[in-house]
């Protein structure tokens, strides 16, 4: 009997067991935080994901269930060059181990490198993947050639003009102490 997850309500130690697989393209709008650090409308935008899982022998000879994720998307975000839209390529691949419970994940997690969640019949793992591509947004997200010349100039063009008028205040002390000296 072949068993249909749904990735909001994925029982994951079935999943892992029945080496399931699933995928989807759901629209970015859906993944409200992610789509709210776009810069421009994200309407006909979508999130590609997959995931699949499987039991892995650990010491002991217990199974522990495990999932492989991969997501992407394309997001609208300022080029912090030159303040225009850059469409920038999220992208996540990556291996989550699941432990029985809270106290198990916080251990696993201090002594090994592995991404530990805590295994869940209910789990939302729609909201694992916006919770990954959203660590993924560059903080400083940049054109790699910007799609317009840059002002590399803090200054106005009149600002050099403006020095060679302006009187040296100190002039005219000198002036005051040479006259003196005469």
């Amino acid at each position: 009997m072949k068993r249909d997850f749904v990735p909001e309500h994925l029982h994951v130690a079935e999943f892992a067991k029945a080496g399931g697989q699933l995928s989807g393209d759901n629209p970015l709008a859906e993944f409200k935080r992610l789509a709210a650090e776009a810069v421009e409308s994200v309407e006909d935008r979508q999130v590609h994901w997959e995931a699949e899982g499987e039991e892995r022998e650990e010491t002991g000879g217990r199974a522990e269930p495990w999932i492989h994720l991969r997501a992407g998307a394309t997001l609208p975000l300022t080029c912090q060059r030159c303040l225009t839209p850059v469409q920038t390529p999220i992208e996540v691949d990556r291996w989550f181990r699941f432990a029985a419970d809270e106290e198990s994940a916080a251990a696993l997690d201090e002594e090994l490198e592995d991404d530990v969640l805590v295994a869940s019949r209910d789990f939302d793992l729609l909201e694992l993947i916006e919770d990954e591509l959203l660590m993924e947004v560059p903080i400083t997200p940049r054109h790699e050639v910007c799609p317009q010349d840059l002002p590399l100039s803090v200054q106005d063009a009149d600002f050099d003009s403006s020095e060679k008028e302006r009187v040296n205040p100190f002039a005219a002390l000198a002036k005051l102490r040479s006259d003196k000296a005469e």
